[in-house]
């Protein structure tokens, strides 16, 4: 058993289980609402994007579009074997 800012806490030291006490699960209710949440942390600004990343960016929609453009051609049919003729 231990104490910690005035509630005591039962732990099993092999498990590591731990069990309240009649009225402590209360006691830290009630002072986590008496006390206020913390502020969160401002989120930094982000920073201004270089040269490089807007090239990577120009060359990753040209390949977008290569893509694109591949994808619309029609199917070929494979040619077939003289083999196939002969036993058609």
């Amino acid at each position: 058993m231990s104490e910690r800012g005035g509630i005591e806490i039962d732990y099993c030291p092999e498990c590591r289980g731990v069990w309240l006490d009649r009225g402590e699960l209360d006691k830290i209710i009630e002072r986590s609402v008496t006390q206020p949440a913390p502020a969160a942390p401002a989120a930094p600004a982000a920073p201004a994007p270089s040269s490089y990343e807007h090239e990577r960016d120009q060359r990753r929609m040209q390949q977008d579009q290569r893509y694109a453009q591949a994808s619309q051609q029609p199917y070929r049919k494979k040619k077939e074997s003289w083999l196939s003729e002969i036993f058609d």
